[in-house]
């Protein structure tokens, strides 16, 4: 183990660990409430590892929800990550047997950590491999502790969901000051809220996605030029 790039990836991810430990335990309250123990909490935390998608499946899972229905919620709700995760593939590509546990592991926090900078003597590879690993670890911890808590003492579970939406507010502020360049998040702002007036609030994630993706494509340029100064 390279304890330095560890250390390193240790210290980055702490509030992402803050944030999975308090959201990923809302979810195993909630799944608790819904009578399904640590094994579910534990694998659905491993196997699916997608926060929004895990509190979406919730109400499928206690319905029964037929498979098809299933997989393609699951798709329109992760389907973002296609969009950021074609910016890391190059970077994957060189981690060799690791690429595809990277890929695996990407989702919108462990993303947020791994673009930005590294001090140099600091391994990029090492580091974002620990970030990924680590990041799984507070997920899977944060999602088995709230279900024992819930299984053992009883629960108000009411608003409890609101977490997520608290995280992804805290990673958004962190980002939005760390950076030099406000505007691919302006253009996200914007292409989401023309996106959610245009096409409602159960589909507007994808074109929003898609046009802020090709707003940025045609002012890269422009953006790298304000990056470098």
């Amino acid at each position: 183990m390279d304890k330095k790039a560890f250390r390193y990836a240790l210290v980055q991810t702490m509030p992402v660990m803050i944030g999975y430990l308090f959201v990923g335990a809302a979810f195993g309250l909630l799944l608790a409430d819904a009578g399904y123990g640590l094994p579910w909490a534990a694998g659905m935390a491993l196997i699916v590892y997608g926060g929004s998608l895990q509190f979406a499946l919730l109400p499928m899972i206690t319905a029964h929800t037929n498979l098809l229905t299933v997989a393609v919620m699951s798709l329109s709700i992760s389907s973002r990550q296609m969009f950021y995760g074609l910016s890391l593939i190059e970077r994957f590509k060189k981690m060799g047997k690791k690429a595809l546990y990277m890929i695996y592991s990407l989702c919108d926090e462990t993303y947020s950590v791994l673009i930005t900078d590294v001090p140099e003597g600091i391994d990029r590879q090492k580091f974002d491999f620990y970030v990924a690993a680590l990041d799984m670890c507070y997920w899977v911890s944060g999602c088995s502790l709230g279900n024992l808590f819930g299984a053992l003492i009883p629960f108000d579970t009411t608003g409890i969901d609101f977490a997520m939406i608290a995280l992804f507010v805290v990673i958004c502020t962190e980002q939005w000051i760390g950076s030099k360049n406000h505007l691919p998040a302006i253009t996200g702002m914007v292409c989401g809220v023309v996106s959610l007036i245009l096409f409602g609030a159960d589909s507007f994630i994808l074109p929003a996605l898609a046009s802020s993706m090709l707003v940025l494509m045609l002012v890269k340029n422009k953006v790298e030029v304000s990056e470098n100064e």
